[in-house]
């Protein structure tokens, strides 16, 4: 009887943090809803290590604004990130595609911006299936050698089928003509996946949902245990997987994929 005590405690205590990062979240929300204005990619927090080259742009979920990657970027400018921006993208979004588009006249300025070099894109839930999307479908594998995912539903989720205001979840049910098309070959995608998930995400089920596989695709899917779908973007060792993977984009031979 103890392993299913430990799972109910263990279940207890991720719903805890849940709430208690919709309650931060909520009180950060505000400040998320003006689009970036200033021209420093992220405030002056002490910087213990040096710069990373190439800029990093981070993409929310539905019903989100920037204001959720604030511990991220937080976490990401204390070790010596610099080149940080965080998108916002309308709430009323209806298509991935459409969505997809847009993102990518952002990949475009901020290389022009930062020396012409290779972008990162992190992306929350919708964010990261609008990113994935980007870089599949529309050729932004030549700009992007790395993207990060966070509680994405690269399989589609079944919450997705319940009555809600929202036509973009819809491209969101598994099955969906959406992920049908993601389906497709992409043999000359040459930007790497990886692909973050919460053990206790109530949003994406089932949960291996918010993995990526695919054969023509370079992923990795780790699990971050006890968190939620809200409070992935801010759990810590969320916080870490996606400092480290965009470490190893600086390792020699990681960036299979350049700009040009």
């Amino acid at each position: 009887m103890t392993i299913p005590f430990q799972r109910t405690s263990d279940a207890v205590r991720g719903a805890g943090a849940e709430a208690a990062a919709l309650a931060h979240h909520l009180i950060r929300y505000p400040t998320g809803i003006p689009p970036e204005r200033h021209r420093r990619p992220c405030p002056p927090y002490p910087v213990e290590a040096p710069a990373h080259p190439g800029p990093v742009l981070l993409l929310h979920g539905l019903i989100d604004n920037r204001a959720v990657f604030t511990p991220l970027r937080r976490e990401l400018h204390r070790h010596g990130w610099t080149h940080l921006h965080a998108l916002n993208h309308s709430p009323l979004t209806a298509d991935v595609r459409a969505a997809a588009v847009l993102l990518g006249r952002h990949v475009e300025r901020a290389r022009r911006a930062h020396s012409d070099g290779p972008v990162a894109l992190v992306g929350h839930s919708l964010g990261g299936l609008i990113a994935r999307y980007y870089v599949q479908r529309l050729g932004g594998d030549r700009l992007v050698d790395l993207v990060v995912t966070l509680a994405t539903p690269h399989l589609g989720t079944t919450a997705a089928l319940l009555p809600n205001p929202f036509p973009v979840t819809r491209q969101l049910r598994p099955g969906s003509d959406l992920l049908a098309e993601l389906r497709l070959p992409a043999p000359h995608c040459r930007t790497r996946f990886t692909a973050i998930r919460g053990e206790l995400d109530e949003l994406v089920l089932p949960g291996r949902h918010a993995w990526l596989h695919h054969p023509d695709l370079t992923a990795e899917n780790l699990l971050v245990p006890g968190a939620g779908h809200i409070g992935l973007p801010v759990h810590p060792h969320a916080l870490e997987a996606v400092r480290r993977a965009l470490e190893a984009r600086e390792l020699p031979g990681s960036l299979i994929c350049r700009a040009g």
